[in-house]
């Protein structure tokens, strides 16, 4: 897993990065390792603190939130999305999931096999 940088050419392997947010580091890491321990993502990252912005209750709200990044194969994205809901604390989490359309072809097969 040491080479991550993407190679001309290679054939993208059906690979989606799904994204949440959450309150606090404890809460992303356990989303983070629930994740990755159903096999529902190969590997995530804990990415923060995070300044966000949004509307929420009628008012934009500034709030700090850590972000969790989830490599998965595209078949497990439905799967990932039900287990996030299920352990997440907000009232709507985001969750967004983005096709990954290049890559190195090793890595994206390791996603792959990994999320068996």
């Amino acid at each position: 897993m040491s080479e991550h940088s993407a190679v001309p050419g290679a054939v993208p392997g059906p690979v989606c990065t799904v994204v949440t947010t959450t309150d606090s580091e404890p809460a992303a890491r356990d989303l983070a390792a629930g994740a990755v321990a159903a096999r529902l993502g190969a590997c995530a990252q804990v990415v923060g603190p995070v300044t966000s912005v949004f509307r929420w209750d009628g008012a934009v709200q500034t709030e700090q939130e850590w972000r969790v990044e989830i490599k998965t194969a595209a078949d497990r994205v439905d799967a990932l999305t039900g287990h996030l809901r299920e352990r997440h604390t907000y009232d709507v989490p985001e969750i967004i999931a983005a096709a990954v359309t290049g890559g190195s072809a090793d890595y994206l097969s390791w996603v792959v096999a990994e999320t068996r």
